[in-house]
């Protein structure tokens, strides 16, 4: 690898090879070439006198590229298109007078373009199916294990483990779907012409306006397509870009929120990303177990999110039926994003097939907090026993803040069901105030809720993609 210029640490640290491959010269010309077979074959079909040895010699040439005849003659075109179809022609001489027939650049840009959108999009739907499978097992084991639920980043009541999986489950669900959406209405560009009128194709064929269309259809069918965009100038509309990258910003939004939980649990030592035997967590302090992997997903999200505002701005700066300044920029921001969100679904595959949970340390920092989530059975309980709700409730505030005190200022231990105990008004013992400290009896449905939403949305979800599942996720570094 060259040391003395720069490299993106997309292909060296973070993505995929094989997202890597989908935005690579390498995949882009052969889908040119293809493109120009589907053209030249459509146009025969309804036709055009392009003969069966023209396009088998086309086919014979559809994988090995001749770069150096292309970019010397892009040096003095200026062109990369017509440099392409310049440098292919020489291989194929018979063929050279009909490829790229009709059509301008964006035919083969944009389609190409367009077939890398989906081929993406189907990858990171791949991705994000695994890890729901993966938090689905963790979600199953853990569904009953009580622990501490926060509002404001403050204990609030319990929750159980397994349930907080539920929550970042339920955010990468709504992504798959978004990203069905997507691909559900995701559109061919197909073979428009220069300002969308498709007059060249018009002259081609006599005027005939169903060959137009059909040589059109044709082409989306040869890859795939059920839609081809109705209208359009030159190109497809750049919103289709940032529909499908505000798609990759929210699956950046879940793996965010889902990083941040998790680094927050590692603080409390409650739940950890894995960390390796001979990792290294701190160059100076090598007790350190930072949770480099979420801090990377973080980092990973805050540029996707930020990238999503490219093709807005990309989208509503095209001019009439198109401008030339949208190329630029898209050949970095689109790519990009792909290559991150790629980065971030490998690292949470990694994180979410080994996630450690310390159930001792849950209980110990539950029961610590529990007297205090308590107080509302120890309130309804005393006013079975004949108490006034308001006068108890005042009383309960005093007796929590004085012992929340307590344990902030002083450091000591909760003593807010001696303080309840010793207090008449509420005509109880500290044996049965502690037989009411059980964190089960405070989780409410959490754990029939996780049996619930796994049984009733994620499982068939998952049988209905059994053949997209297993994609193991792998950290260079």
């Amino acid at each position: 690898m060259a040391r003395d210029g720069y490299v993106s640490p997309f292909s060296t640290r973070y993505a995929s090879p094989e997202m890597q491959y989908l935005f690579s010269e390498e995949h882009k010309f052969r889908t040119w070439r293809r493109l120009w077979i589907a053209l030249a074959r459509a146009e025969q079909r309804q036709g055009l006198a392009i003969t069966d040895e023209q396009i088998a010699e086309l086919e014979a040439h559809a994988d090995d590229i001749n770069y150096e005849d292309a970019e010397r003659r892009e040096r003095e075109v200026r062109h990369d298109v017509m440099s392409h179809v310049y440098a292919y022609g020489l291989q194929c001489p018979k063929a050279a007078g009909i490829i790229h027939l009709g059509a301008t650049s964006c035919y083969v840009g944009d389609n190409t373009d367009l077939l890398i959108l989906r081929d993406g999009l189907t990858l990171v739907r791949r991705k994000l199916l695994s890890v729901v499978e993966l938090l689905a097992r963790f979600a199953e084991q853990y569904k009953g294990l009580p622990c501490l639920a926060y509002t404001h980043i403050q204990p609030a009541q319990l929750t159980t483990v397994g349930k907080r999986a539920c929550l970042w489950i339920n955010e990468l669900l709504m992504d798959v779907e978004e990203i069905d959406h997507r691909l559900a209405t995701l559109a061919f560009l197909g073979s428009k012409g220069t300002t969308g009128t498709q007059a060249s194709f018009m002259e081609l064929f006599g005027g005939d306006s169903a060959k137009v269309r059909a040589v059109e259809q044709d082409i989306a069918e040869t890859f795939g397509f059920r839609h081809v965009v109705p209208v359009s100038g030159q190109t497809y509309s750049r919103k289709t870009d940032y529909q499908v990258l505000s798609a990759l910003s929210g699956v950046a939004q879940t793996a965010s929120k889902f990083a941040y939980d998790l680094r927050l649990l590692a603080s409390f030592k409650e739940m950890e990303e894995p960390f390796g035997k001979s990792q290294i967590g701190s160059s100076a302090m090598p007790y350190k177990r930072n949770p480099m992997r979420c801090e990377r997903v973080d980092g990973l999200c805050r540029y996707v999110m930020a990238n999503t505002v490219n093709p807005a701005v990309t989208a509503g700066t095209q001019f009439f039926e198109r401008t030339l300044d949208d190329s630029a920029n898209r050949r970095i921001a689109i790519a990009e994003s792909f290559l991150a969100v790629d980065a971030i679904l490998n690292l949470l595959l990694n994180i979410c097939d080994g996630l450690v949970v310390y159930p001792q340390v849950i209980r110990r920092r539950v029961m610590e907090e529990l007297p205090f989530m308590a107080t509302e059975n120890i309130m309804m309980d005393a006013v079975k026993r004949g108490g006034n709700r308001q006068e108890l409730h005042e009383r309960l505030r005093q007796h929590a803040q004085a012992a929340g005190n307590r344990v902030k200022a002083e450091g000591a231990a909760n003593d807010l069901l001696d303080r309840i105990a010793a207090d008449p008004l509420f005509g109880t013992t500290r044996e049965e105030l502690e037989a009411t400290l059980k964190p089960e009896l405070y989780t409410g449905r959490a754990a029939q809720q996780v049996e619930e939403f796994l049984t009733e949305t994620v499982k068939p979800l998952l049988q209905a993609n059994a053949d997209a599942l297993g994609i193991k996720g792998h950290v260079t570094v």
